[in-house]
This record gives C-alpha cells, structure tokens and sequence, in this order.
C-alpha cells in the first residue's frame, strides 16, 4: 500500500511518501496561497505518487480535535481524493521535526519543518499497524 502523509498548515503543507512500512520519505512542502490552489496541488502529488492512502495529521484529544477533523475533511474534499483516509495524532511532531533539524540554517520558513513533521506522523501510524 502506497501511503502519503499530510501535515497541514495555513502557511505550508507538509507531506510524506512511504510504499514500505519501514521506509518513510519527506517529499517537498506545497506552499499554500489559498485553499483552491493548496487543494490541487496537493490532488497533482497524490495522483503523480499512485497513493491509495492518505494519512493526515490532527492534534487529538484536545478541544480542537472535532474543529480540525472538519477542516481536514473540507479540505480533502477539495483535493478529491478517493483513497482511504485515515487520522493520526499529530501532537508534538513539529517540536520534534525542529529538533531533528537543530543546526540547520533557514530550515524554519522553506517547508523542510513541515514535511518532516508529516514523516513523523506516517512513521507513527505505520508502526501502530504493525
């Protein structure tokens, strides 16, 4: 199964592709200028990757969980995406991916953060399918 991870943000979209459950690759972050755009851009990666799954990253448990669940649904409505969609917790994967990347120069605004945030998330959920 052909898996990408969404991490979504206002700003930036990070995603990541995995074919094998141990194998996880950051894939470069779709800058996002307004929804439609984000949407089909995001749709291009998707078709280009041949993914049947998408995993996408929420904070659970928290007050906002039920308020992103509707966003990330709106938005994955958008993207038309007919594979399966599943959800994973994404809590503290940014403060992770920003600890993975200490030393590095200008990493904070080019959508390196973003896409290793959603590796992180990917890796999670595959291992809990394991």
């Amino acid at each position: 199964m052909k898996y990408i991870a969404i991490d979504l943000g206002l700003k930036r979209i990070g995603l990541a592709y995995s074919a094998h459950k141990d194998i996880v690759t950051p894939l470069q972050a779709v800058e996002r200028k307004n929804r439609n755009q984000a949407s089909r851009d995001v749709k291009k990666i998707l078709d280009e990757w041949e993914v049947d799954a998408v995993v996408v990253g929420i904070p659970m448990g928290g007050s906002s969980e039920d308020e992103m669940r509707r966003r990330v649904a709106h938005f994955m409505n958008l993207v038309n995406f007919r594979g399966e969609i599943f959800y994973q917790d994404e809590s503290h994967s940014s403060k992770e991916a920003e600890n993975m990347m200490k030393g590095e120069i200008k990493y904070i605004r080019d959508g390196r953060i973003d896409s290793i945030s959603a590796m992180i998330i990917l890796q999670r959920y595959l291992y809990t399918r394991k």
